[in-house]
């Protein structure tokens, strides 16, 4: 699977970049992006806007394959606390990481 990246602004997107952000991906789902990386890299004042972005990039994704990467701490503490840190696409503690599946081995008792 091939991954488009799609680059957030530093040092925080606006609520018009947002605007822009979800136009842009769109653009690239319809031109056939298998999946798309948000790099995050560049925010590094992260507020309430740059959440704003990053949940309407998720909706504008439609189920479609997008992760959060390049993400620094205060952006991760940020999503944390409002409930959207599977955005990064790392496990929680003691959860397999996304797409991992774990083994069932015969005779395991079901969950």
């Amino acid at each position: 699977m091939e991954i488009t990246r799609l680059v957030l602004p530093g040092p925080g997107p606006t609520r018009r970049d947002a605007a822009l952000l979800c136009a842009r991906l769109t653009r690239l789902y319809e031109a056939g992006a298998d999946a798309v990386e948000c790099d995050a890299g560049a925010v590094t004042a992260p507020d309430l806007a740059t959440v704003e972005a990053l949940a309407r990039l998720r909706l504008t994704a439609r189920g479609r394959p997008f992760r959060v990467t390049g993400a620094g701490p205060r952006l991760r503490a940020l999503l944390d606390l409002v409930g959207l840190v599977e955005l990064l696409g790392e496990a929680e503690e003691g959860e397999p990481a996304g797409g991992v599946q774990e083994g069932v081995q015969a005779g395991d008792a079901a969950p």
